[in-house]
C-alpha cells in the first residue's frame, strides 16, 4: 500500500532524528504546520517541496513517491533476471521444436535460465 505524503514526511523526519519543531524551524513554519502535514490535514506549499526534501535529506521524487533510487534499481534487476530466465526457457523450447538445438547447448541455456531465476529468488529472500 502506498503511504501518504504526510506519513512519508513523518517517517523520514523521525529517521533523521528531527522533532516536528526542529523541522518547522528549518522550514520557517510552525510545528503545528508540520503536524498538519504529517496527519494529512494540509500539504506543504508546492514551492517549499524542494526545501523540505533537502531538509529531510531526500529528493523531491523520493518525498512525493516514497521510492528510493536503490529500490527502483533492485526492482529493475529482478525484472531483468526473471526475463532472462523466461527467455532461456522459451529459446530452448522453440529451438528444440525446430530441431536446431544440440542437447549440450540446451542444457547450458537452461542452466543460465535457472541461475538467473536463483539470483532473483536470492535477491528477494531478504
Amino acid at each position: 500500500m502506498q503511504k501518504t505524503l504526510g506519513s512519508r514526511i513523518a517517517d523520514i523526519r523521525k529517521a533523521q532524528g528531527l522533532t516536528q519543531l526542529e523541522l518547522a524551524e528549518k522550514m520557517g513554519v510552525t510545528d503545528k504546520a508540520v503536524s498538519k502535514w504529517e496527519r494529512d490535514l494540509s500539504c506543504p506549499d508546492i514551492n517549499s517541496l524542494p526545501k523540505l526534501a533537502e531538509q529531510l535529506g531526500v529528493s523531491v521524487e523520493q518525498l512525493m513517491q516514497g521510492r528510493s533510487q536503490q529500490k527502483n534499481t533492485v526492482q529493475m534487476i529482478g525484472l531483468v533476471l526473471r526475463a532472462a530466465a523466461l527467455a532461456m526457457g522459451i529459446a530452448v523450447v522453440v529451438l528444440n521444436l525446430l530441431g536446431k538445438l544440440d542437447p549440450a547447448d540446451g542444457i547450458a541455456m537452461l542452466g543460465i535460465g535457472l541461475a538467473a531465476l536463483a539470483l532473483y529468488l536470492l535477491q528477494t529472500a531478504h
